[in-house]
């Protein structure tokens, strides 16, 4: 495939499915009276049936097998998984108890936690800009922290999480065919998500029978609402460099604060509005120096392929 076929693919695909994430918070309620965890649950078990059935139709059943016979790359997805489910179990909780500005602040910051992961794991040298751009987004948690009286954890798990899901999903992405990687993912805690949707069976506290048809649909689509969207960031994962994804990723969080401040009216004081303003600033150094950097990259390319030719 054309480099520029390949860009154009990975960005279609990010723009989709960091779109989608951003709308979470109004379909999640939706699901109610079942509760974060319930949620998840069927997330996990609906996303894999969902996920079989694609490999289905995409005949990718051999490589869906063969990934079950490459132990590193499974402890990698194994690895994955578990992030996964940890930030939509956080996620879904923020957002049915009325914490979505938070959880958009960690989708804000997750950019900047992408960066400092690329430092720690890859041995990535900052430039200075770069270091700023750290050092902003630390201070912005720190004001919110200060003048909300709590740390904000659910912005802090959100960001730890899905960019280390990010960066696990880049190193085995250009390996590992999107449908098969994320059929392996559910496939590894859907034991899991059945045993705790049993527990609540058996204890009479499930609410997938007990709320009409609609509900039990509800939940069931869960699956569909959360493989598409994953299946695309993927693919975008596999198509683009990671500091692309990265910049792609604001859309989410721009898309969640103004649902949890417009539509649910969630209550920002000056403190919250400042430190929301420090990590914009921070966002913008940081894209700025990231544009100037690959600016100079390409000119440099460009004046060593014209020597090359003189």
């Amino acid at each position: 495939m054309p480099e520029s076929q390949r860009t154009s693919r990975g960005l279609a695909a990010g723009v989709g499915a960091y779109a989608l994430w951003g709308i979470f918070p109004l379909y999640f309620p939706l699901l109610a009276p079942a509760g974060a965890a319930e949620i998840i649950a069927h997330r996990v078990v609906w996303s894999f049936v969902f996920c079989l059935g694609l490999l289905v139709v995409l005949r990718q059943w051999r490589a869906f097998a063969d990934l079950w016979r490459r132990p590193r790359t499974l402890l990698l997805l194994g690895t994955a998984a578990v992030l996964l489910a940890i930030n939509w179990l956080v996620y879904v909780y923020g957002v049915l108890a009325g914490h979505v500005v938070d959880a958009s602040l960690g989708y804000f910051i997750n950019p900047l936690v992408t960066v400092f992961l690329a430092v720690v794991f890859l041995r990535e040298r900052l430039r200075p800009v770069q270091w700023a751009a750290l050092g902003l987004g630390a201070v912005a948690v720190l004001v919110i922290a200060l003048g909300h009286g709590a740390v904000p954890w659910i912005a802090l798990v959100l960001a730890a999480s899905f960019g280390l899901y990010g960066l696990i999903k880049n190193r085995v992405g250009r390996r590992v065919d999107v449908a098969p990687g994320l059929a392996t993912e559910t496939a590894l805690i859907t034991p899991v998500a059945l045993a705790y949707w049993g527990w609540l069976e058996a204890h009479g506290t499930s609410t997938f029978a007990a709320h009409g048809g609609w509900h039990a649909v509800a939940l069931a689509s869960a699956g569909v609402v959360t493989a598409v969207p994953l299946l695309m960031f993927g693919t975008a994962a596999k198509l683009l460099p990671l500091s692309a994804v990265g910049l792609l990723q604001y859309l989410t969080p721009v898309l969640q604060f103004t649902i949890g401040v417009a539509v649910n009216h969630e209550h920002m004081p000056t403190a919250r509005w400042l430190g929301f303003a420090l990590v914009w600033v921070a966002l913008v150094v940081l894209a700025g120096d990231a544009a100037r950097h690959r600016r100079a990259q390409i000119l440099e390319a460009r004046a060593a392929a014209e020597a090359a030719g003189a």
